[in-house]
């Protein structure tokens, strides 16, 4: 696995003030042709500053917990006062108020652009790095995760504070999603471990990581290449992800061996 990385130059501080946000024209072909595209914003201050609060809030009370929506991505076996790559799955049925965001009405909008009319949204999870020890997000494609259905996927990715690769900006390998789905695992082979990492040959040739400002977002297929770098920052990293798809789905010709595998751990 080769690993260089570029980076782009760094997206300015953002100023929303519009719902049903639009893309353009070349914006379009962007991400078509490479997979991903960064926007410099996607929600406001005010509502990005509201979310940091909310999700810490939601991080403290252990929200999901007990029903198993919040747990370390990595390590079903690390304690929950350590977690170094927090998940907490549809936040929303523990914060109603995310039903109702500007980040949504933008995202969805983006969503109808760029994969139909008929998109929906699929599901949406926050993703907490604590200070110094917050753990990298290997590399993976989001499709890897469906193991029955294959289907057109995009999902938005929004940081709650300035991201660079020194705290963990999302990456992207430019037109990985014309390629094959490729062979994925558990992380670090281990089976208690809820992510999966790409197990095959990633070229990281036309790797690029992406800074943003807090609310700014990146949007990529499910089929892209990504992953985002450990926190070695002095502050907490979160992200906001919300996920769409266009049905109806389609069931999956290719074997999804390491799919099985989690199923019967």
């Amino acid at each position: 696995m080769r690993s260089e990385v570029a980076v782009l130059p760094p997206i300015a501080t953002p100023h929303v003030h519009a719902q049903n946000l639009a893309l353009n024209a070349k914006q379009i072909v962007s991400f078509h042709e490479n997979g991903f595209l960064a926007l410099p914003a996607i929600s406001t201050a005010d509502e990005v500053a509201g979310l940091h609060a909310l999700f810490y809030r939601l991080l403290k009370s252990k929200a999901g917990f007990n029903e198993g929506a919040q747990f370390d991505l990595l390590d079903d076996s690390v304690s929950s006062e350590r977690n170094s790559l927090v998940q907490i799955c549809d936040p929303d049925n523990y914060a109603a108020q995310l039903r109702h965001t500007i980040f949504g009405i933008n995202a969805l909008a983006i969503a109808k652009q760029l994969l139909g009319p008929g998109a929906q949204p699929a599901f949406s999870h926050a993703i907490y790095k604590p200070a110094h020890y917050g753990a990298p997000t290997p590399w993976h494609q989001d499709d890897a995760f469906h193991a029955d259905f294959d289907y057109p996927q995009i999902s938005i990715w929004m940081p709650l504070q300035d991201v660079t690769p020194a705290n963990g900006c999302m990456h992207f390998v430019r037109g990985s999603h014309r390629g094959e789905l490729l062979a994925h695992r558990p992380y670090n082979d281990n089976t208690g471990a809820h992510a999966l990492e790409c197990s095959g040959e990633v070229d990281l040739g036309n790797a690029v990581a992406c800074p943003l400002a807090a609310g700014g977002c990146t949007i990529h297929t499910g089929r892209t290449l990504h992953y985002a770098g450990a926190n070695k920052a002095d502050q907490a990293r979160w992200a906001y992800i919300l996920a769409f798809y266009l049905p109806p789905r389609r069931r999956r010709l290719q074997a999804r061996t390491w799919s099985d595998e989690r199923a019967h751990r």
